[in-house]
């Protein structure tokens, strides 16, 4: 008698592509300091997690910091819209990183001062 081979196939799930997160470069980056630039398109929103956006904090605080007066005061356009000039957020965002810099600095320097003193 002759026996029957037989032969187990290992079932496999089939390749599923790899999607790539790409995230889109943000609007803000192409606009002139002229234009106007609303919420949306300057924080980050769990409702668009695919689109970058220039600034690293929550709707909330971006509003905190212009009641504050620590962020560029925005322009009504309408009776239901409100914009920031693209120049003025710029102008924040640089100054906030000179003033980050210059805070790393003095951080430097004063850790040598006490370095040298306890020392």
């Amino acid at each position: 008698m002759l026996k029957k081979e037989t032969t187990q196939k290992k079932l496999t799930a089939p390749a599923i592509p790899a999607v790539k997160a790409s995230i889109q470069p943000s609007v803000f980056d192409a606009m002139p300091d002229g234009g106007y630039v609303r919420e949306a398109q300057l924080v980050p929103s769990p409702k668009r997690p695919g689109i970058a956006a220039p600034l690293p904090f929550s709707a909330p605080t971006l509003w905190r910091k212009v009641r504050e007066g620590t962020f560029c005061k925005p322009y009504k356009l309408s009776g239901r819209v409100t914009a920031f000039k693209v120049g003025e957020v710029r102008a924040w965002m640089a100054a906030q990183e000179a003033q980050a810099y210059d805070s790393s600095a003095v951080v430097a320097k004063l850790s040598k001062r006490t370095a040298l003193v306890a020392v």
